[in-house]
């Protein structure tokens, strides 16, 4: 199983950068986490047909912010992925938000806009980087894939756009 990674978009509507993804880098994937900061809920729907689990990020409007959680368990295939955004200084991070799920295989985050895929405490920490890029220029976009396997378990891939 394939699933489409995505965080930090930062645009108030699905912007046709961000709708080619669903046609191009999240083609075959069965399913799509948006970590937060979407700004606004219409941008999911730049991906229609994809199911699509999103949590709540500090720079989310009230719309976004009253309608989706701050962070969510997601079951798939035997394994426990934990969706949160992240929240104040990119240094510690990874171990506040590890404090706030148990038993996970994946932690899957957002808010630092740097790409994250490595194994902290046992748990693949994995943060896409952000579609609106990295502070303060825009550049080094990227969106990410998990891949679940019954051979090899779970892994990441960083792709840059």
């Amino acid at each position: 199983m394939k699933i489409g990674v995505i965080s930090d978009t930062h645009v108030t509507t699905p912007v046709e950068a961000l709708c080619s993804l669903a046609d191009d880098v999240f083609a075959d994937v069965s399913m799509i986490l948006h970590a937060g900061d979407l700004t606004r809920l219409c941008v999911l729907d730049a991906f229609p047909g994809k199911e699509v689990i999103a949590v709540a990020g500090n720079m989310d409007r009230y719309d976004v912010t009253s309608t989706l959680p701050k962070q969510k368990v997601i079951d798939l295939c035997g394994y426990r992925i934990g969706l949160i955004h992240g929240w104040g200084s990119p240094r510690g991070l990874e171990d506040r938000i590890i404090r706030c799920f148990n038993d996970v295989h994946v932690i899957v985050y957002g808010h630092t806009h740097r790409v994250a895929n490595h194994i902290n405490a046992g748990i693949l920490m994995f943060n896409p980087g952000a579609f609106a890029g990295s502070y303060p220029f825009g550049s080094n976009r990227s969106v990410g894939v998990l891949t679940i396997s019954e051979s090899t378990g779970v892994s990441g891939t960083i792709i840059n756009i």
